[in-house]
């Protein structure tokens, strides 16, 4: 029973010490809030720019043509372009120093940001679908479209 009680005293001791140097960290200040942020923004554009620069490739010849990786990478940019809206939303990070290229009008234009995500999400599944019928000549020259729906948003949202 004296061993039981130990073990206890023990266990609630360490569990003890455990939350009360947890409860000791700080939380993140509002700049690191907003660095986290842009880092999670910046996070979803590289995976958008991963994607849409092997489209951009097989439309120049740099990389071979494959119906089937522009359809998925096509697929990947609309599963992933309604993040965009969502993780500016999150956080509003204009009154603070943090590297990034995109606009402050965002935030005030909130709206229009989200319907040029929005155009995207359709543009993409448009391309997948010209893709799917495997035909070079047809899905390249519906990159265009596509592609020009990342320009329509970096006009007006984007550092130049």
């Amino acid at each position: 029973m004296m061993k039981c009680v130990v073990g206890f005293g023990l266990l609630f001791l360490g569990a003890t010490a455990i939350f009360t140097a947890t409860a000791q960290q700080e939380a993140p200040s509002p700049e690191q809030l907003a660095i986290n942020s842009t880092k999670t923004r910046q996070a979803v554009f590289k995976l958008l720019s991963f994607n849409m620069g092997t489209i951009n490739g097989m439309a120049r010849g740099t990389i071979e043509f494959d119906a089937a990786i522009a359809e998925r990478n096509a697929n990947r940019i609309a599963a992933i372009a309604p993040m965009i809206p969502e993780v500016f939303a999150a956080r509003d990070t204009r009154e603070f120093a943090v590297e990034t290229e995109a606009l402050p009008i965002i935030w005030d234009r909130m709206t229009e940001f989200s319907e040029k995500a929005a155009n995207l999400v359709a543009a993409a599944n448009t391309f997948a679908e010209v893709a799917r019928g495997g035909d070079r000549t047809a899905t390249i020259a519906a990159v265009r479209a596509f592609g020009g729906t990342c320009g329509n948003c970096h006009e007006t949202f984007r550092v130049d």
